[in-house]
């Protein structure tokens, strides 16, 4: 294992990093199906690996969008039995935003797989070469 960080290491209590560059992809997709709010955004980012982002990560995320004009948002007064939510859409930005992350998703999926299978040949011309 490489020093000074290691695959999956934990940092104070989170997670490991990998995740951290899907927060923005993902929660433009779950915006994509339609308006939500923070709690259940936050409760969606399970289905993707994300369970264990920290929500103000997740809400900085979403404002950092809003000040990109990738999602507006709304207090949602009349649909609540508490406390008013903000409600979030995207936006034709946030749409284009969403297709540029898969593009470069995609990309990183390519890169990935050739590293995992030259890493399999090799380590398969390594046992063949040295049968022990």
């Amino acid at each position: 294992m490489p020093r000074g960080g290691g695959y999956g290491r934990r940092r104070r209590g989170r997670g490991p990093r990998r995740g951290a560059r899907l927060i923005e992809p993902v929660l433009l997709l779950l915006l994509h199906e339609g308006l939500s709010h923070g709690y259940a955004l936050l409760s969606k980012l399970q289905e993707y690996g994300l369970g264990h982002v920290d929500p103000s990560a997740v809400y900085r995320a979403l404002r950092d969008m809003e000040e990109r004009e990738w999602v507006t948002s709304v207090w949602d007064e009349h649909k609540t039995q508490g406390p008013p939510r903000r409600v979030y859409q995207l936006t034709a930005q946030g749409d284009e935003a969403l297709s540029h992350w898969i593009t470069d998703l995609q990309t990183t999926r390519t890169n990935i797989d050739h590293v995992i299978e030259s890493y399999g040949q090799h380590m398969q011309e390594h046992e063949e070469s040295d049968p022990q």
